[in-house]
């Protein structure tokens, strides 16, 4: 294996557990994410959003840490790949559309391991390619 998909692999792994570790938040007390993430509308955070948003990260850490266990696996790297560009449109689009978060640290750090993560990913497809599979066993004919 390349080191760049060693390295992305350690990547998606921490940034896996980072979100497993951030998911029982969402579920404790729903106003970490009006104080942390949508501030600029808090009044529109309430315990069902908050639990969704919690199960969400649960699904996106899941799926990024299969990722990680098997990057060779094409399927796996599109869906985890997808869940940085998800990610990526939620943020910007509260932020830019809806108005409901503001461009603050908490909103920034998710916007930048998105957008570190979408380019390392598009980057690994290149060392995806080089992964030769083994080739078709040839039937070995004996001779009498």
């Amino acid at each position: 294996m390349s080191r760049f998909l060693a390295v992305l692999r350690s990547w998606l792994m921490m940034v896996s557990i980072i979100a497993a570790g951030n998911t029982p938040q969402s579920f404790r007390d729903h106003s970490f994410l009006s104080d942390k993430l949508y501030t600029g509308r808090p009044s529109q955070v309430n315990g069902l959003q908050a639990r969704t948003f919690g199960i969400w990260t649960l699904l996106s850490s899941v799926i990024r840490c299969a990722c990680a266990i098997d990057i060779h696996n094409k399927t796996l790297y599109h869906l985890t790949l997808w869940t940085f560009i998800l990610a990526l449109g939620h943020f910007l689009s509260e932020v830019w559309i809806y108005h409901t978060a503001q461009m603050t640290i908490g909103v920034m750090a998710p916007l930048m391991v998105a957008s570190f993560s979408i380019l390392g990913m598009l980057i690994g497809f290149q060392y995806l390619e080089e992964v030769i599979p083994n080739p078709p066993a040839t039937s070995i004919k004996k001779r009498n």
